[in-house]
C-alpha cells in the first residue's frame, strides 16, 4: 500500500531542490525567506525519510551525493509534471503545453517525424518537446520517455501501451555504383557474397527479416561488411556504395526516385512491419501528451507517415 505525501515531505522536496541548484544551504534560505538552520533541518528529516544521504557537507560547501543527483532528476521530474498539470488547469486545457519527451528511430524521426512534431509545436508554443534519437529495443524496466516511436510489433509487456500509425514495407536496396562493382544479387544466397551493411544494435547485427522459401517471413544473416549503428549513416552509406541495407520503403523513397538507389530481389521482400507509438501504462497522460497521440492516430489515418 503506498504510503501518502504529507505537507512536510512536499517542503523537504522543494528546500531540496533550491539547495541542490544553489550549492549552498544559505543562498537557499535565501531565496526562500527561512533561516539556514531550517532548510538544514527540513532537507535531514527529508534525507531521514528516505534512508540515504543527499548531500556531501563540509564547513565550506556542500555537493550532491549521487543519490541526491539522482533524486534530484526524480523531483524536477515530478515538478515539471506539476507545472505542467497546473498550467493545463489553468487554461482549462484550451491548448496543448508541458514538456514532452519523445524517443525516436534516428533516421526516421529526423526525416519524417521532426518535421510533424515541430509543427505542432508552432501551433501550440507553450508545448515543448525533449526530443532523443535512439534505436534500440525499448526496455520497460527503463522508461524515460513520455511516448517512443518504434518499427516493429510491442513485444508482450504489461508496462507498455502501443497504438499502429501504419505498416512499414521493408526493402533491400544498393546504389548504382555499388552494383556496377559488384554485380547485382539474383537469388538469396547470393547475399552472402556481398557487401551487406547492417544495423548493430546491442552488441550485435540484427538480422534482416526477408520471405522464405515457403512464403513465410525467416531471419536472415548473411555475413556483416559493415555494421553501423546510426539509421542516417547506414543511408548515407549505401548512397555512397558502401553495401546493401534494409530499410523501410518510406525512408528510402526520394533515393530510389531521384536515381541514387536500386530496390533488390523484390522476391524477397517481407510482409509489412508495424510502425507504433507507445507510451507507459502506468503513467497519467497529461494535456500535452495525449494531443500528440492524438495528433499522430490523425496522420497515420491521412497516410502521412507511408
Amino acid at each position: 500500500m503506498s504510503v501518502p505525501v504529507s505537507t512536510e515531505s512536499f517542503r523537504g522536496i522543494v528546500h531540496f531542490v533550491t539547495a541542490a541548484h544553489a550549492l549552498s544551504f544559505t543562498e537557499a534560505a535565501e531565496q526562500l525567506g527561512i533561516t539556514k538552520s531550517a532548510i538544514g533541518k527540513s532537507i535531514s528529516r527529508l534525507e531521514q525519510s528516505l534512508g540515504t544521504p543527499l548531500f556531501h557537507r563540509t564547513t565550506r560547501k556542500i555537493s550532491l551525493t549521487t543519490e541526491g543527483e539522482a533524486y534530484l532528476v526524480s523531483c524536477l521530474s515530478a515538478l515539471d509534471t506539476l507545472q505542467a498539470a497546473g498550467t493545463a488547469l489553468r487554461s482549462k486545457l484550451s491548448e496543448p503545453s508541458g514538456m514532452v519527451r519523445i524517443d525516436m528511430p534516428a533516421a526516421f524521426g529526423r526525416s519524417v517525424m521532426m518535421p510533424i512534431l515541430l509543427d505542432m509545436t508552432e501551433r501550440y508554443p507553450h508545448l515543448k518537446l525533449t526530443i532523443t534519437f535512439n534505436d534500440r529495443i525499448i526496455d520497460p524496466l527503463d522508461l524515460g520517455f513520455d511516448l517512443a516511436i518504434r518499427f516493429g510489433p510491442l513485444k508482450d509487456s504489461s508496462d507498455l501501451i502501443a497504438r499502429r500509425l501504419n505498416q512499414q514495407q521493408l526493402v533491400l536496396c544498393a546504389s548504382p555504383a555499388y552494383l556496377m562493382r559488384h554485380g547485382t544479387p539474383r537469388r538469396q544466397d547470393d547475399l552472402r557474397e556481398h557487401r551487406c551493411v547492417m544495423a548493430w544494435r546491442g552488441g550485435a547485427p540484427l538480422s534482416w527479416l526477408i520471405k522464405g522459401a515457403e512464403g513465410q517471413d525467416i531471419r536472415f544473416n548473411p555475413s556483416p561488411f559493415h555494421q553501423i549503428s546510426d539509421g542516417d549513416a547506414m543511408i548515407d552509406a549505401c548512397v555512397a556504395g558502401a553495401g546493401i541495407i534494409q530499410f523501410p520503403l518510406s525512408l528510402l523513397r526520394g533515393f530510389i526516385a531521384e536515381g541514387k538507389l536500386v530496390t533488390l530481389l523484390p522476391e524477397l521482400t517481407p510482409a509489412a512491419t508495424e510502425l507504433n507509438v507507445i507510451w507507459p501504462r502506468a503513467r497519467h497522460l497529461l494535456p500535452g501528451v495525449r494531443f500528440i497521440i492524438d495528433e499522430l492516430m490523425k496522420l497515420s489515418e491521412e497516410n502521412a507517415f507511408a
